[in-house]
């Protein structure tokens, strides 16, 4: 019929935020993914940190076993995974279990110092792990942003997921725009 006017609104399956691990950081970047709009998942090998009253928001709680952390979640094309578990023994195992999928999920990130990040990417390449492949792990995880307490962590995290997300420059907004240098010469005010 001519001058009809049809709507389309598509649906999709939010995209899913594993956390593994069910410590501080988790504990803290959780609520900031589901309301970020996170299908939200947390792994634990611990009862006690794996369990809905710590996560409440979450949408599903595994106690896994870190020797095969995702024999019960499965990884998909929209999986963003945070690999934060309470001793670099367990991130690396889940990291090396990562890379082995055939699904590259958009984002991996993992904490960890310097050293251990080093000592970790350095085992998986003599494992015969291709350089580009672990080139897309964000490690140590999040944006530089002076973070230290848990919620600083998160939010530095968090921050990093959108602006891989989004496809931003991470710059501050004030030096991308320079308003004062752009539109006001001299004494203009």
């Amino acid at each position: 019929e001519s001058g009809a006017e049809y709507f389309v609104e598509a649906y999709t399956t939010p995209p899913q935020l594993l956390l593994c691990g069910g410590g501080h950081v988790s504990k803290a970047i959780a609520p900031l993914a589901k309301t970020l709009g996170f299908r939200v998942f947390v792994t634990d090998d611990r009862e006690e940190f794996a369990n809905k009253e710590r996560f409440p928001e979450a949408d599903r709680v595994v106690r896994v076993d870190f020797r095969d952390p995702f024999a019960d979640i499965p990884i998909h094309s929209s999986s963003y995974i945070v690999l934060v578990t309470r001793g670099h023994k367990y991130d690396f195992e889940c990291l090396r279990h990562l890379l082995k999928t055939e699904v590259e999920p958009p984002y991996v990130g993992m904490i960890g110092s310097r050293r251990r990040i080093r000592a970790a990417f350095s085992q998986l390449q003599g494992e015969g792990m291709p350089k580009g492949r672990l080139s897309r792990i964000r490690a140590p995880v999040g944006l530089d942003i002076g973070a230290e307490t848990p919620i600083e962590i998160a939010v530095a995290v968090a921050a990093e997921i959108i602006l891989q997300w989004g496809g931003g420059t991470g710059a501050p907004l004030a030096e991308q725009e320079r308003i004062l240098e752009r539109f006001f010469k001299g004494n203009e005010f």
